[in-house]
């Protein structure tokens, strides 16, 4: 079910702070006619973490009430189980195709409890779950093992994979259900993680560039690999500079010099730095962005 491009939306906002809903529908738009497959709002590039809970749902809201083909991953992540599996059956019942959720931050819990954790989750609605293993943000790497067994839990239907670890995404891919969607959570490494078998990506870049990214993709589908490698080549300078400050700081930055939205981030994010201006600006003029 969860295949192709998908895209991690930013959260567009005002100069005052608040979430400029008119931006956000047109980045909607942008995404859906332009190929990508998949809408992620609330995720890390979201800015989930900084939103409320009613800002969060309304900007679900948004985005479910906006696409009129893509599939909404809503992000419903939450350090604390209770919350996720509350943020998981608001979303479902505001009408979200899938439910992406991180592993818990901070606590930094076991295997079992991880695994407890998503079970709850997927008990919680009936709408499929993605799980969100991004150790450099959490603090605890999901392993292998541990993500082939929750493949077999009834309502999880993938992964979106940001470990880093190619050879632990390769063993997912390998010891997983063939059902079970192996999605690259980096938009540098999609080119490996679907030559090995991957089902496609949540990207950063797509914001930005989503139909180079969703052509990309696609090629990978069709086993155009030759095709693939040279795009993701022309594209891996934008890859690498979309992460020179933390994400989702730089693809604001590109997105606000779009048209959607202004570079306003909540604290304690901040906007590109000076140095890190020029680098994006260079980006800017050689993607025509």
């Amino acid at each position: 079910m969860f295949t192709g491009t998908g895209t991690a939306l930013i959260t567009p906002m005002k100069r005052d702070g608040s979430v400029d809903e008119e931006a956000l529908r047109r980045l909607v738009d942008f995404q859906e006619e332009n190929g990508v497959d998949m809408l992620l709002p609330c995720g890390s590039t979201g800015e989930a973490a900084t939103l409320s809970t009613a800002e969060h749902l309304n900007v679900i809201k948004i985005v479910i009430d906006q696409a009129k083909k893509a599939k909404v991953v809503a992000g419903v992540g939450s350090n604390c189980t209770w919350e996720a599996v509350e943020l998981s059956r608001q979303a479902a019942d505001l009408g979200a195709d899938g439910l992406l959720s991180i592993s818990p931050y901070y606590v930094k819990p076991t295997q079992e409890g991880i695994y407890l954790h998503y079970e709850a989750i997927a008990k919680a609605s009936d709408r499929p779950v993605i799980i969100y293993n991004i150790p450099g943000r959490t603090g605890s790497n999901i392993t292998a093992e541990t993500e082939i067994k929750m493949a077999e839990i009834p309502n999880i239907a993938g992964v979106k994979e940001a470990s880093g670890n190619l050879d632990q995404i390769k063993a997912i891919i390998d010891g997983a259900p063939k059902t079970f969607s192996v999605l690259s959570g980096d938009d540098g490494l999609t080119y490996d993680v679907m030559c090995y078998g991957g089902k496609g990506v949540f990207s950063v870049v797509s914001n930005c560039m989503p139909k180079q990214v969703s052509t990309m993709v696609n090629c990978l589908k069709e086993g155009k690999k030759e095709e693939a490698k040279k795009i993701h080549d022309e594209l891996e300078p934008i890859f690498k500079a979309a992460f020179v400050e933390s994400n989702p700081i730089p693809i604001k930055y590109i997105m606000s010099k779009m048209g959607f939205g202004t570079n306003t981030l909540r604290l304690p994010l901040t906007s590109l730095s000076d140095k890190a201006v020029g680098l994006i600006d260079e980006m800017r003029a050689k993607y025509g962005l």
